[in-house]
C-alpha cells in the first residue's frame, strides 16, 4: 500500500474507534488500536511527502499517548474522531 492508502485506512479506523469508545466496546477498540498500529508501522516504511511530514509526526506522538491511555469517555473519543478528520483531509498530501 502507498502512503495515501495507509493514511486513509488509519483515518477510517480512528472513526470506528471513536464510535466504539462512545458505545463502550473495549474489545473492538483494542483490536482496532492494534490494527491501526500495524498501519502506522507500515506507513513508517513507505515514502511520504514532505508536506505531510509534520502532520505525520504530530499524529504518531498523539496516537501513542491515546493508545497507552485508553479512556472510554467523550474526550478520548472526540480526540480520535478529530484525528480521523485531520488524516482524511491530509491523506492527499501523504
Amino acid at each position: 500500500m502507498n502512503a495515501q492508502d495507509l493514511v486513509l485506512n488509519i483515518a477510517v479506523n480512528l472513526g470506528r474507534i471513536s464510535r466504539w469508545a462512545q458505545e463502550g466496546k473495549e474489545k473492538r477498540i483494542k483490536q482496532f488500536l492494534a490494527e491501526t498500529q500495524i498501519y502506522l508501522d507500515e506507513l513508517e516504511k513507505v515514502p511520504r511527502s514532505r508536506k505531510f511530514e509534520k502532520t505525520y509526526q504530530n499524529f504518531k506522538t498523539k496516537f501513542a499517548n491515546l493508545k497507552n491511555k485508553v479512556d472510554l469517555d467523550e474526550v478520548w473519543a472526540e480526540e480520535m474522531l478529530t484525528w480521523s478528520n485531520i488524516l482524511t483531509h491530509r491523506a492527499k498530501l501523504a
